[in-house]
């Protein structure tokens, strides 16, 4: 998330109806407030179709009761007006059973139904076996 706040960011186009997967393992939930801060500023969260959140973990300042703002919060706000599926405490990543994200494949989010559906092979072709002197 941070590269966007660099001159090695990619270009905005790349995430034209993008769904967004992000997640965040330890650290201060400032941070995170902050990294959402970068995607917003950035442009970012004006070209996505959806984001995915991954299950926060060991993050200080989230998850007590008395936290404030709460995760979800702190994704309302950034979103702000934009109307866009939200998927959170997902399995993926770190967390769980550690499913992996694949990235750049056409997925389907829905929010309601708090599903993501792969619409394409999340790998393509088969693997070639590389011959070559035996070590």
């Amino acid at each position: 998330m941070l590269t966007q706040a660099t001159r090695y960011a990619l270009p905005l186009e790349r995430f034209d109806g993008a769904v967004l997967f992000w997640e965040e393992m330890g650290g201060q939930a400032a941070h995170v407030w902050s990294y959402l801060q970068v995607l917003r500023h950035s442009g970012i969260l004006d070209r996505i179709s959806g984001m995915v959140v991954g299950i926060p973990t060991a993050i200080d300042g989230l998850g007590s009761p008395d936290a404030s703002p709460t995760l979800p919060e702190m994704v309302l706000d950034v979103l702000g007006e934009r109307d866009i599926p939200v998927l959170g405490n997902v399995e993926c990543g770190h967390a769980g059973p550690n499913l992996p994200m694949p990235l750049g494949v056409r997925v389907r989010l829905d929010a309601q139904q708090r599903t993501l559906s792969l619409l394409e092979p999340a790998v393509r072709g088969a693997v070639q076996e590389v011959s070559g002197p035996a070590a």
